[in-house]
């Protein structure tokens, strides 16, 4: 399965070897004949052969018998033909610029070998490029598809790594290294489109963490069957918005100068306890003494088991598996990931403070 582009690419790239492999027959047939019906040396006979089909107007080689004269003439109408054929598509790849593209999927194929735990971005409209400028707000590494042409040099010109074909396909997300992925976030515009999407990848890659966009109540719950960790509705999260920044406003204005990254003082995060390298498993709150060590807030908990701990207590205790959500400025939740050790995926990606 290729995009568009790499379908004209590789179009141009067949026909123009098509045509060398037809000028190598037409070369060879000349040296044949040359060689056996007139019994010429090799020698002789390929550079007959040149000389006829690069028409430089030089003289027979040997004298020519009526057969040897009409097979000439075939011969140059042959090369001709071929060599007009080989200059019409190279001048086309040079004019439509293939050759160019030729060395951009190079750099993609490149690119899209070297990602791992990485996001993709199903879909760039607009709910598509917002995401990618968060995503990249964040400095984490992610990928976008997208169908439409117009989408695909829309994202290119804002610098993404972006691939042309169709999400719901397996082929399109093994371009993208779904197996790699840690993260899939499906914002195309259709609610069956996303919901192959999410089956596609849960079933390439059971580990990956499913995030997709719903029109309506039906597909959100449809959605969420097929396996999709998160369902977002535009109307009913931006109805819910609107009513609390309408009911606490100072609360909304907080809350997404975090979240949307408005306000870049302060910061959330969240960090997956491992016991193999996180030495306050077991402990508790006050024992780890995390608040007073690094500055960072820890604001909720979320046990293994789906269990939700909001403003923990000194008192409570950091269990196996346990999602400490955080929040702080980006140093002290850096000093707070080191604390805690290696978190795999889940370590800390803020941009460095300037």
């Amino acid at each position: 399965m290729y995009s568009n582009l790499e379908q004209k690419y590789y179009r141009i790239q067949r026909e123009l070897m098509a045509g060398v492999v037809a000028l190598g027959g037409v070369f060879l047939t000349g040296t044949l004949w040359y060689r056996f019906m007139e019994n010429w040396s090799w020698e002789d006979a390929a550079y007959m052969t040149v000389i006829t089909l690069a028409t430089v107007g030089y003289g027979e080689t040997r004298p020519l018998g009526s057969k040897g004269r009409l097979f000439t003439i075939a011969l140059i109408l042959m090369g001709v033909i071929t060599i007009g054929y080989i200059v019409n598509r190279f001048t086309e790849a040079i004019i439509q610029g293939y050759f160019q593209e030729g060395i951009r999927l190079r750099q993609q194929r490149r690119i899209m070998n070297s990602l791992s735990e990485h996001y993709i971005i199903c879909g760039f409209s607009r709910t598509g490029r917002q995401i990618a400028k968060e995503f990249r707000a964040e400095d984490v590494p992610f990928v976008v598809i997208d169908s439409s042409i117009e989408s695909v040099q829309q994202a290119q010109t804002e610098g993404y790594t972006v691939y042309q074909g169709d999400a719901t396909l397996d082929e399109t997300l093994f371009k993208v290294g779904i197996e790699k992925a840690i993260c899939i976030v499906a914002a195309l515009p259709s609610d069956a489109e996303n919901l192959y999407t999410v089956l596609s990848a849960k079933t390439l890659n059971p580990e990956i963490r499913a995030i997709a966009r719903a029109s309506t109540e039906e597909a959100l719950q449809k959605l969420q069957r097929g396996g999709a960790d998160a369902v977002i509705s535009p109307y009913i999260t931006g109805g819910k918005r609107m009513a609390a920044a309408a009911l606490r406003p100072q609360v909304m204005d907080f809350v997404d100068g975090i979240i949307s990254g408005t306000d870049r003082q302060l910061y959330m995060e969240e960090f997956l306890l491992d016991p193999a390298s996180c030495p306050f498993v077991g402990q508790t709150l006050g024992q780890a003494r995390l608040r007073v060590q690094t500055g960072a807030l820890v604001l909720a908990i979320r046990r293994a088991n789906g269990e939700l701990i909001g403003g923990p207590m000194a008192d409570t205790v950091f269990m196996r598996g346990d999602v400490l959500i955080c929040m702080g400025t980006a140093e002290q939740l850096r000093a707070l990931n080191q604390l805690l050790g290696p978190i795999g995926s889940q370590k800390l990606r803020r941009p460095k403070k300037s």
